[in-house]
């Protein structure tokens, strides 16, 4: 009655539908600037998690072992011993963190989508093979570890397993956070394990360009590294697991990077690194937290658009041979390259476009 009551005062000064229409303006525009700043909270602290939260973690149960609150940090480590096969064996995720509104947030900050193009049966297993690797494989999380871009409901009845470097899973805390999202290390143990021990309809994303792909990530460059990578396709034959050819578009443009040239001092160390520890060191930046205009780590709002291919059937070899690995990895290459060709003009790249396999 009140708004009614002033609408009609506002409107018999004659000024009243310019007045209202003046407030709803404003209301569309801080909603806006509302959303847009929990877009950038909501990667700035995934790109945290990224970086630094497992050493943080470490470094806070290790101060908390040193202060009278011990007890708490000594039972999260005896949970740690009795838990520590967990990720080997599937994880355990949680689809409450998994529908986090955070993570359409995350979504639309980009925005990062996902396309189906072909159905998967829940019969069977599969392995996704991810292209590219990017700076922090940010589409790659946002697909099939949350289900900000609705996974479960074109997949129905598969379960997306993101595989990453199975030392993030020796951090404390930052283990649990990404079991909670269906992440397990990229190992062969755990591998085994969710395609032949945890019945049918699993699907494990490997990123297969992995730390070497993402020394070579840069906008404007659609290449992946591929032509030595056939571990994947041995263990697709071994467990009798389809492959699947996935390109994410737009991966490459939201770092910009420092790129070592080969045989340069600066390359050299990031390969060290790689074959060391795992990971390779990457010089980049994005937009500054205030500005766009500014150097930072948030990355930029550039949309990022997930290519799920078409399966490529694989038989049931225990051991395969090197022949058989050989002729499924080229069918897999040309299926990646068919995918990249038929979907690049939609996604804003021109036709003479190609895609580089090294």
């Amino acid at each position: 009655c009140k708004c009614n009551f002033i609408s009609f005062i506002f409107l018999s000064l004659g000024t009243g539908s310019n007045i209202l229409s003046a407030l709803q303006d404003l209301f569309w525009l801080l909603k806006s600037k509302v959303e847009k700043q929990l877009q950038i909270i909501s990667v700035l602290q995934w790109v945290l998690t990224f970086l630094i939260m497992g050493i943080a973690c470490t470094l806070i149960l290790m101060y908390i072992l040193c202060t009278d609150c011990w007890a708490i940090a000594a039972l999260y480590l005896a949970w740690l011993v009795f838990d520590w096969n967990t990720p080997k064996k599937g994880g355990r995720r949680s689809q409450w963190v998994r529908n986090w509104a955070i993570w359409r947030y995350f979504r639309d900050y980009f925005p990062i989508r996902l396309v189906k193009t072909h159905n998967l049966l829940t019969t069977r297993n599969y392995i996704f093979g991810y292209h590219p690797h990017g700076i922090m494989g940010l589409g790659a999380f946002c697909n099939f570890s949350t289900e900000a871009t609705g996974i479960g409901q074109k997949f129905p009845g598969i379960r997306p397993y993101l595989a990453t470097l199975a030392g993030n899973f020796r951090m404390p805390i930052l283990r649990d956070y990404l079991m909670s999202g269906g992440i397990c290390p990229v190992n062969r143990d755990s591998i085994d394990y969710i395609l032949s021990k945890n019945g049918s309809g699993n699907a494990i994303i490997i990123v297969v360009g992995g730390a070497a792909e993402s020394l070579n990530c840069t906008p404007g460059k659609n290449s992946v590294t591929l032509k030595n990578r056939k571990g994947f396709v041995k263990l697709a034959l071994r467990h009798g697991a389809d492959l699947v050819p996935v390109y994410s578009f737009g991966e490459n443009e939201v770092y910009k990077q420092v790129i070592f040239e080969e045989g340069s001092w600066g390359r050299w160390v990031q390969k060290k690194f790689q074959k060391h520890i795992g990971f390779a060191p990457c010089i980049f930046h994005g937009r500054g937290l205030f500005s766009s205009n500014t150097w930072g780590l948030l990355p930029y709002s550039k949309p990022i658009t997930t290519v799920v291919g078409e399966p490529i059937t694989i038989p049931k070899i225990d051991n395969p041979s090197q022949k058989d690995v050989d002729f499924y990895h080229s069918i897999y290459v040309d299926s990646l390259i068919k995918l990249f060709d038929k979907y690049k003009s939609k996604f804003g790249l021109p036709e003479t476009e190609v895609l580089e396999v090294n």
